[in-house]
């Protein structure tokens, strides 16, 4: 299954759909070899000790792309906040992702994810087109729980 994302806009709403690259275990070598430098958002799990994955980040990559961003986000020297460099640390990291090539788009669907995670608490702005935005997630990969 490619990674990317389809579009379909009815008036005043949009429906995305989002096709997940499979999950990886996160190792800079992989992640540099196989991951494109391209604009996107991708999604880190860590595998708690009853073997289940919990996503504990979500963000999008535009500059620098999804290569970068990744890299990044799964290296425990390059993080600042201690939970997060915690978890980097002693857990097994999993990381998805998919191509978006539309920062309006990019921001549409993360808003729509920052909602549904943590409804809360989230501060991502949508791109203001669309009235109501709906998303659906396609992936080869079953992902058991989110914390």
């Amino acid at each position: 299954m490619e990674a990317k994302l389809t579009k379909l806009v009815e008036e005043p709403d949009v429906y995305y759909t989002v096709y997940w690259s499979r999950l990886q275990k996160a190792d800079r070598y992989q992640i540099i070899a196989k991951v494109p430098s391209v604009s996107g958002i991708f999604e880190l799990y860590y595998q708690d000790e009853h073997k289940q994955l919990n996503l504990f980040h979500i963000a999008k990559a535009w500059y620098g792309g999804l290569r970068t961003g990744l890299r990044k986000a799964t290296d425990p020297e390059l993080e600042e906040d201690e939970i997060k460099k915690d978890i980097l640390e002693n857990r097994d990291i999993y990381y998805r992702y998919t191509v978006i090539p539309s920062y309006a788009d990019m921001s549409d669907v993360l808003y729509f994810f920052a909602a549904t995670y943590r409804p809360h608490t989230h501060k991502v702005v949508p791109s203001g087109r669309y009235e109501n935005i709906y998303v659906n997630e396609e992936s080869e990969d079953k992902i058991v729980t989110v914390d």
